[in-house]
């Protein structure tokens, strides 16, 4: 895949509204910011269909990828745009960072740590934002922002002496 994608995902009391730009996405943020609620929605959505009461808007197909058998599912998914929780072991394995760097998938992640093995970018690397508020039914509207900016790095940097060490 290649392009931008912009993502809608909604219920009567949630909305998220963000656009996919990168084969892979971070998702970072403290407790209770609606992380796992988005990834919980469109796993819902997946596997209950309109009955859910969850509205996925994308060009692409949108979907959750978890348990014992992602090794197995992975390698038929193509053109999809796949939403990974922090909670699968399998992320910060090798075997998966091949499988995503030789996929035709997007890939959004929800986590808090690192992913040494996954070539992601520091521009892709996202937080929720939440607008409205939690105790009443008034929908609740979110949208991401980014957490660092290549604007905020230094400027270049220049070596005296690069030490190459083999």
């Amino acid at each position: 895949m290649r392009g931008q994608y912009h993502v809608i995902v909604q219920n009567k009391r949630l909305r998220y509204e963000f656009d996919i730009k990168r084969n892979i996405t971070i998702i970072r943020g403290d407790s209770a910011t609606g992380k796992t609620t988005l990834y919980s929605m469109i796993a819902l959505a997946a596997r209950m269909g309109e009955s859910a009461g969850v509205d996925i808007q994308c060009e692409k197909k949108c979907r959750t990828l978890d348990g014992p058998d992602w090794k197995l599912v992975l390698p038929t998914l193509h053109d999809y745009i796949i939403f990974l929780d922090e909670d699968n072991c399998f992320l910060k394995t090798t075997e998966f960072a091949k499988m995503v760097k030789e996929s035709d998938n997007y890939y959004v992640i929800i986590t808090r740590e690192d992913l040494p093995n996954l070539p992601y970018s520091v521009e892709e690397i996202y937080g929720i934002h939440t607008a409205g508020k939690y105790h009443d039914m008034k929908r609740v509207y979110h949208s991401f922002y980014h957490l660092y900016s290549v604007e905020e790095l230094p400027g270049k940097i220049s070596p005296d002496e690069i030490i190459n060490i083999s």
